[in-house]
Formats: C-alpha cells, sequence, structure tokens
C-alpha cells in the first residue's frame, strides 16, 4: 500500500493502541472468582475480546441481574488497577502522531467512552481522536459493522479511504462488513492464524508498520 492513499485510520483500542491485556485477563479472573465462578482459561476470554462485557459474561450465566452485577465487579477491579497494568506498546505514539498528520483518526471501541478516554490520556494519545465509537454510542456492536460505521459518519470521511486497524477476528469482521480496509495488528494477542479466516487486507508486524499504510 502507498503512503496517502487512506484519508481516515479508524482503531481498535485494546491489544491495538494499549497494552491492556493482563489489566482485561485479571479483571476476568477477579470477577469470576468473586462470583464464585470457575475463572475459565484465558483463551476463553480472548476469543471474546472486542466485544460488549456484557456480552461476555452472558457467555458464563444467563441471569441478567448476575451479568449485570458481574459487569459492575469488572469494571470496578478494572479501573482500580488500571493505571499499574496498561502500557503503550512501543513505537504506537510515533505511530499514530504520523497518522494524524496525513488524516483523520477514529477510535471505535467496546468500552465506555469514559474507560476508552483514560485509556487514551495515559499513553498520551487522546488528542489525536477527535472522535470515539463506544459501547453506549451504538445498539449493535462488533463483530457488527455498526461501530465503524458510525464512526464513519461521524468524521464525514469516505469508506473508499477509511481503513480499520484492530487486533481481533471481530475487527476483521466489523470493518469489513462495514465496507472499509481492514488491518491486523499482530502484536496484540491474536496469531495470525487466528486472524487470517477474516483475509484482512494488510498485516502490520509492529506499530513501527502503521505509518507504511
Amino acid at each position: 500500500m502507498t503512503t496517502g492513499r487512506f484519508s481516515t485510520y479508524l482503531f481498535d483500542l485494546d491489544g491495538t493502541l494499549i497494552d491492556s491485556i493482563d489489566l482485561i485477563l485479571a479483571s476476568y479472573r477477579h470477577t469470576m472468582v468473586a462470583h464464585g465462578r470457575d475463572t475459565r482459561d484465558d483463551r476463553f476470554w480472548l476469543s471474546g475480546l472486542g466485544t460488549p462485557l456484557s456480552a461476555q459474561f452472558r457467555r458464563v450465566s444467563d441471569d441478567p441481574a448476575e451479568v449485570a452485577a458481574m459487569v459492575e465487579t469488572y469494571l470496578a477491579y478494572n479501573l482500580t488497577n488500571h493505571d499499574r497494568l496498561v502500557r503503550p506498546y512501543d513505537g504506537i505514539a510515533a505511530a499514530v502522531a504520523t497518522l494524524a498528520r496525513r488524516g483523520t483518526l477514529g477510535l471505535v471501541t467496546s468500552k465506555a467512552h469514559a474507560g476508552a478516554e483514560r485509556g487514551l490520556r495515559l499513553v498520551g494519545l487522546d488528542r489525536y481522536f477527535p472522535v470515539i465509537v463506544g459501547v453506549e454510542d451504538v445498539a449493535r456492536h462488533k463483530p457488527d459493522p455498526e461501530p465503524v460505521r458510525r464512526a464513519i459518519e461521524l468524521l464525514a470521511a469516505d469508506p473508499a479511504t477509511t481503513v480499520f486497524i484492530g487486533d481481533s477476528p471481530h475487527d476483521m469482521a466489523a470493518g469489513r462488513a462495514a465496507g472499509v480496509r481492514t488491518s491486523a495488528a499482530l502484536w496484540g494477542p491474536f496469531s495470525r492464524p487466528e486472524l487470517e479466516p477474516q483475509a484482512p487486507d494488510c498485516w502490520l508486524a509492529s506499530p513501527r508498520d502503521l505509518t507504511t499504510l
């Protein structure tokens, strides 16, 4: 892909812009123990990475009240430990700054705005994202294309010159269904074989590779 092909760069957050995977997994473990449940294997939780918390917990409970309580337990632990466990990926700040000079950036996440903004501020990326589409902004969530389409609408972007950069199969599926190019970030928790079924348009081995888009 040649420099300047894209004018809009949409990003996932967790596992793409910020290294929050240890925090996420610790939050799930804590929640399961607190609610007297089996903690499950890490891959169980990672398989739903990028989907809302309520969707994740509905995989272990069909009681809406319990699911709501689990979400609250998760968020309390997650926010308490957030700044201690979240880190920027090496090279991500410089790469994002370069893309911001070339075009417009937007964030598409299954987190609430408050949590997403906190993560961006912690790693110094908040000034680059004028638009955030979070869990409260749409009725349907990744892998549904609605969040990506909402970001395109808010940015008045052209899907033909938009790329969605994410680390999970749900990101790739949402971007493709929304009619934009997709780019797989291999520095997150998913391997290339796990992402290949979604046929990303581009593979990125490290954050520095973002500048080649």
